[in-house]
């Protein structure tokens, strides 16, 4: 299952890629997050999060590790836990006033649950459309504000 979107803002790309490289700023954006702290490394490839989300009723927890940084073009993280891997990738182009940034977060389900998930597929598109839609407003208000 995956969820794509894309915001443009006219905040410069490098302040752009700063604020969401920072993945513990999931918690101002992302409406699902409930924490995200850094747990080992600077920020760069290797670095993993602890983040704590809500979705659709239930609390998760994932490991985040960032796989790719490359600054102000792309940043690729992977979650997991027993129940799911998760990899977001962020992508950011400079446009003539400012950033756009396209958001594709991809999750594949494990174990019991990997296997009723295709049963449970036009009920995880509906949640998974209301995950995505909740995340765009919050980048788009958010991105906004540092374009101020």
């Amino acid at each position: 299952m995956e969820i794509t979107r894309s915001v443009e803002t006219t905040a410069p790309v490098e302040k752009v890629f700063a604020y969401l490289s920072d993945f513990t700023h999931t918690e101002e954006w992302d409406p699902g997050t409930v924490s995200t702290r850094r747990v080992a490394g600077d920020g760069g490839e290797g670095t993993k999060y602890h983040n704590v989300s809500k979705f659709a009723g239930s609390k998760t927890e994932l490991t985040y590790t960032v796989r790719t940084h490359v600054p102000n073009e792309r940043f690729v993280l992977v979650g997991q836990n027993k129940t799911v891997t998760a990899t977001d990738t962020m992508t950011f182009s400079p446009t003539a006033t400012g950033t756009r940034v396209t958001y594709n977060a991809a999750f594949e389900f494990k174990g019991l649950f990997g296997k009723v998930a295709p049963v449970l597929s036009p009920v995880l598109a509906i949640a998974f459309k209301k995950l995505g839609d909740e995340a765009e407003k919050g980048l788009q208000d958010n991105l906004d504000k540092l374009g101020k």
